[in-house]
């Protein structure tokens, strides 16, 4: 049975609830990075359903520096919430992929701003060089540092298609190196990718279950305006199956019945502007979209790891 007074997963919140004495929100940075598979080190145009505008609000412009985009930031929460400390989250595009001195004096201006508490990293796989894992080890000892891998699909075939240009072994390496020094590690994946069938997505959720993961994020398939993946739906729109609000809630439940119960579920959900999404457009804010999954949750009777089965590795 489920309990009704506690959500059905383990909800982000919680986990930061246990971690920090105080409220803490995540400020979104844009250090003006780039990627391997943009600048043709791995190749070019990116993966193909990025466009990053779709990550990043307004203030987080590259042209800023880094205490300015906090300080604009920050200035949007602290009228409500005058005690409130603040985590650093590079978000677009590669943030550990640089030289890593140029790398460093980022993090250490972000660290520098007095309400921030921390910082959360957002990067590839195959761009954690050993010497910025040095130093993310060092300064977990003192301060919350997450690292956030974009593993989108544990299928290889489906990583070539989007043009990721790293391996699902290069996403296992990666988290596993970054756990093993005591990191907070999170990853990140996409359902409902093109040439996915159910059964497949599903199976992300055991592959997963067995890595060291801290959190996990979970978004649906969107079509982004001015992206390859777009033009590649005009084309062949049978490769692909955009789900619909009820669809994906069902979908999502599924996953998450199978998923490791101590993975913390940061989200369910992406929700990119209007003026760039293609399809599909459900009209439905995050945090609505949450209540529906935890309703129909307890609809089933299910929960988190519901159905999660301990490998025997």
């Amino acid at each position: 049975m489920v309990n009704k007074e506690i959500k059905p997963y383990y909800d982000f919140g919680d986990f930061l609830r246990k971690v920090f004495p105080f409220k803490v929100q995540k400020i979104s940075v844009n250090a003006g990075f780039t990627c391997p598979n943009r600048d043709g080190t791995k190749g070019w145009g990116g993966c193909t359903y990025c466009n990053n505008q779709t990550f990043s609000p307004e203030y987080c412009q590259p042209n800023k520096s880094v205490t300015e985009q906090l300080e604009e930031g920050i200035r949007f929460f602290s009228h409500k919430y005058p005690e409130m400390k603040y985590l650093a989250y590079f978000q677009s595009y590669t943030n550990t992929y640089d030289a890593p001195d140029s790398l460093i004096r980022k993090y250490e201006e972000a660290l520098a701003f007095p309400e921030v508490a921390g910082l959360i990293i957002g990067t590839r796989p195959d761009c954690m060089p050993d010497v910025l894992l040095d130093y993310f080890t060092a300064l977990s000892e003192n301060k919350f540092v997450m690292i956030e891998y974009g593993v989108e699909s544990t299928l290889d075939r489906t990583l070539i298609r989007i043009n990721r240009g790293h391996t699902y072994a290069e996403s296992e390496e990666a988290i596993r190196r970054t756990a093993e020094r005591g990191i907070y590690t999170g990853a990140h994946l996409i359902l409902g990718l093109p040439g996915e069938n159910r059964e497949e997505i599903l199976h992300h959720a055991d592959i997963v279950s067995d890595l060291p993961i801290t959190t996990l994020k979970l978004h649906q398939l969107q079509l982004i305006r001015q992206t390859r993946m777009a033009k590649e739906f005009a084309e062949q729109p049978e490769d692909f199956h955009l789900y619909t609000a009820d669809e994906y809630i069902e979908l999502v439940i599924d996953f998450i019945e199978k998923l490791n119960p101590s993975m913390v579920v940061e989200r369910f959900v992406s929700q990119s502007p209007k003026e760039l999404l293609i399809a599909p457009d459900w009209g439905l804010k995050n945090y609505v979209f949450t209540a529906k999954v935890c309703k129909r949750m307890t609809e089933r009777q299910t929960w988190q790891g519901r159905l999660f089965t301990p490998s025997s590795q």
